[in-house]
């Protein structure tokens, strides 16, 4: 798997691109967001990019990046926020890693969205818009959702958390369920990315009360009165 990795801490990236590489990655290094940009050329199948770069903003990258193509993108950074999180997953990346990271659990994370955007390819038949909550309509072949006619924009987890909830109103979906089924694996880890889309979710709607959380169980799409 070839692998870029952004990080301009030398003292970060030698011992981690070592370890990488004993783990079968092919690893291009870059040290900022120019020499990263210019590396995607090459179309690696995952990166991880650091925020913190001498030239550019990390999320400025990740930006640049998702208008060029729609490989992988873990943030990795000391950025540990709820609002930093948000903003990086608007903006297209795939996961966030904050660090100090176990090595395991960012290996565990990069073959993760590997997995994830390879079984993200879409069907030979999809099925027709479907209108749910809210004013709520999806539309599965466009992956376009609009709120009371208004189009929204989702990143592809946002949109797919949504309509597997609202294909059943009502129904609580279990965590573990939604994670098996959106991010296709078992992971107990990715409960955090879970709730971190679910609040970019409420917000990107308009009406953060549609996707309810029943404590301790999981998430549903509440039906209409």
């Amino acid at each position: 798997m070839r692998l870029l990795l952004v990080e301009d801490d030398l003292r970060v990236a030698a011992p981690l691109r070592a370890v990488l590489g004993r783990h079968g990655f092919t690893v291009r290094h870059a040290t900022t967001g120019e020499e990263a940009l210019a590396a995607i050329d090459d179309v690696p199948d995952v990166v991880l990019l650091d925020l913190s770069l001498p030239d550019h903003d990390g999320f400025e990258v990740c930006s640049r990046i998702r208008r060029l193509c729609d490989v992988p993108v873990i943030m990795v950074t000391a950025r540990a926020d709820i609002r930093s999180r948000i903003h990086g997953l608007n903006l297209g990346a795939d996961d966030y890693v904050t660090k100090p990271y176990d090595i395991g659990e960012l290996l565990a994370r990069i073959h993760a969205v590997s997995r994830r955007t390879r079984s993200d390819a879409p069907a030979a038949e999809s099925p027709p818009a479907a209108k749910g909550p809210g004013g709520i309509e999806l539309d599965p072949a466009t992956r376009r959702v609009t709120v009371g006619g208004i189009d929204v924009v989702l990143t592809r987890k946002e949109f797919d958390l949504l309509a597997l909830l609202a294909q059943r109103p009502g129904v609580v979906f279990r965590r573990e369920q939604i994670i098996s089924e959106v991010w296709h694996t078992s992971w107990a880890g990715n409960n955090r990315t879970l709730e971190v889309h679910v609040a970019s979710l409420r917000s990107k709607l308009g009406n953060p009360a549609i996707v309810e959380t029943v404590r301790g169980v999981g998430y549903r799409v509440v039906p209409e009165a």
